[in-house]
Formats: structure tokens, sequence, C-alpha cells
């Protein structure tokens, strides 16, 4: 029933390249926004306030920023007050003892100790022993100092700014990769449903490995959900979307549920095939139903509106799960089973709880 090892090994590499290659797409914005808010801040420190080397603007703006949106505000308060810590320390003790190793190593622990005294988060402490380590050994002059503090103040008002602009990308993945889930959804479906009807064994094994190798889906939808949260959260200019983008990550455990029992029902699919039991052929058309279903819940998700237009359908394939015949070969009555546990978790993917979507189906015959 196992997949070669050849064939999971090709799997893995090419999933890993998607997921990698996906990673880097999702991830164009903020890369950009990084570069242009690091070029910015030294411009500012440089042409507009006359700074020789505004090393820390835009080391400011960067470490502000960083590549993910969650909590960006805080983030860019922190490492502006926590380099305003270090200069400070560093300059102070540098000016009373001089630069050498254990000043180096005093100024550091005064530092953090000094962030930890303010109840800072570890970017905060981190940035105020960084910045006084640069300050002691490579910038000793304390007429410098007040420079170096103006530099950071100027990469973070930028990182500030910055992280007000997000685009809209991020609030549209959410509903992008949930249709994405759900045609996935639907493709397995339609090709388990060809399986119970020709029963060829060695398609039903490339089925089950292509099935096996989608949890990457999921990750990607969980990431996107979270992404979209923190977009509206740290950008006041997308806060309306909050409601709407909330619906949407809702919707997370039940496509992650839906996956989860479609990829079961490809592996009994599997096993009938494998062990050449015979399907009925109304269970392989109430998987082709099944996955125009799934169709239909990907296009009103893509359309970014919850599924309840595609609820009829589904609710048209449960209620025939409840008239088909019955099988006396068990392998064809656990995929009976498995179809009808997969009509309940789309009806919840549809908007109905759990209860609701138990509810809805008939008994089976």
């Amino acid at each position: 029933m196992e997949a070669g090892p050849l064939d999971r090994a090709w799997l893995r590499s090419r999933t890993s390249a998607r997921a990698r290659l996906a990673r880097l797409d999702s991830k164009r914005w903020q890369i950009g926004q990084c570069a242009i808010a690091a070029g910015l801040a030294w411009l500012i420190a440089a042409d507009l306030f006359g700074h020789p080397t505004p090393f820390f603007a835009p080391v400011a703006a960067v470490v502000a920023l960083g590549t993910s949106y969650g909590q960006r505000l805080r983030r860019v308060a922190e490492v502006t007050v926590g380099v305003a810590v270090g200069v400070f320390l560093a300059d102070l003790l540098v000016v009373l003892l001089g630069s050498g190793a254990w000043q180096i190593g005093l100024i550091v622990a005064l530092s953090m100790s000094a962030a930890l005294l303010l109840d800072a988060g570890q970017l905060f402490v981190t940035q105020a022993a960084v910045q006084s380590v640069v300050v002691a050994s490579l910038v000793p002059d304390p007429g410098d100092a007040f420079l170096r503090w103006t530099d950071a103040v100027i990469g973070g008002l930028v990182a500030l700014v910055a992280a007000t602009v997000v685009p809209a990308a991020p609030l549209r993945r959410p509903r992008e990769q949930a249709a994405v889930v759900m045609r996935k959804i639907a493709g397995l479906l339609r090709a388990a449903g060809e399986v119970m009807d020709d029963g060829e064994s060695q398609r039903a094994m490339s089925l089950l490995a292509d099935a096996r190798s989608t949890d990457y889906l999921i990750r990607e939808l969980q990431s996107a959900a979270d992404e979209g949260l923190s977009v509206v959260d740290s950008s006041p200019f997308r806060v309306r979307h909050k409601d709407n983008l909330r619906r949407m990550v809702d919707l997370v455990e039940p496509l992650d549920r839906a996956l989860r029992s479609t990829r079961v029902l490809v592996r009994q699919t599997a096993v009938a095939a494998y062990h050449r039991r015979p399907v009925p052929k109304s269970y392989s058309l109430l998987a082709l139903d099944l996955a125009d279903a799934a169709d239909a819940v990907a296009a009103e998700l893509a359309a970014n509106r919850m599924a309840v237009a595609a609820r009829p359908a589904v609710l048209a394939v449960g209620d025939a799960t409840g008239q088909v015949e019955r099988s006396e070969v068990l392998a064809a009555e656990a995929v009976l089973a498995q179809l009808r546990s997969v009509v309940v978790d789309l009806l919840m993917v549809t908007g109905l709880d759990q209860l609701e979507s138990t509810d809805a189906l008939p008994p089976p015959r």
C-alpha cells in the first residue's frame, strides 16, 4: 500500500521546492518595504540632517520592520528605545572607563539589565546590548552619541510610517489559499470516484501518494490567516477588513478536517482497489457529485464569499448517501461511511456547526 521510496522522495522534494517558492513570493512586499525603508532612512539622516555615516538609521528601520507583520508597531518602539538605551549607556561608560574587553562586557551587562528593568521584550533587550557594543567598540567618540541616537530615531520613525502602509494582498491570501485547499479536495474526490469505478490499483497508489503530500496546503493556509490578521492589527488603514477576514480565518479548522477526511476516503478507496474489492457504481457517482459540490464551495471562497450558496449542492449529496444501496463488502461500506464524513466536513465549511452538519445527513438505508 505504501508508495515507493523514490516516489515519496520525489513528492517531498517537489513539495519543498514549491513551498519555498511560495514563501518567497509571499514575502516580496516585506522585502521591498524593508529595502525602501532602509534607503529612505539613510537618505533622511545623511542628506537632511547631514550625518556623515548614519549607520543606525537603516539598521533600526530594517530590524523594526522585519519580514512579518505581527506586532510591528511595538517592535518599532522597542528597537528605537533599545538603541537609545544602549547608545546612552555605552557613551557614558566609554567616557568614564574607556574601551576594552572588560568594559564591553560591563556595558552589555548593564544595557541588558536596564532594558529588563524597563520590562521590555526580548527584541528590546537584544537591541540595547547590540547597539551598546557597536557604539563602544566602533564609535568611541562621545560627541557622536547624539548623532547615533538621532539616527536610530529616524530609522524608527521611517519604519513606523512604513508599517502602516501594507498591501491588500495579505488580506486576499487567506481566501485564495482556502480556495486552493477546496480545489485540491475536489480533485482528490473526483480522482477517488474514478478509481472506485475502474478499480485500477496502480492509479489508486499514485492517488494515495498525492493525497498524503497535502499537509503543506493547511500550513500555508494557517500562515496566510495569521499574516492577514497581523496586517489588520498593524495598519490603521486595514482595520475595517477585520470582521470579514476573521470569518475567513475561522474556516481553517473545518478545511483542515475536510482535507483529512478526504485523505482517509482516498486511503479507503485505495484499499478496495488494492484488494480488488468491488465498490458500487453509485458510490463512485456520489464521489463525483461531491467533487462538483466542492468546486462550488471553492468558487464561493475565491469570490471572497462564505460558501452558503454552495450548501444545497453539498446537502444534495448528503441526502443521496442515505438512498444508495448498501454493500456486503466491508471495504465498500468503509468508502460510503467516509463519503458521509466528508459531506459533514464540507457542510461545516459552508457555515454550519458540527451538530447541524451531522443532523443534516439522513440515516443510511
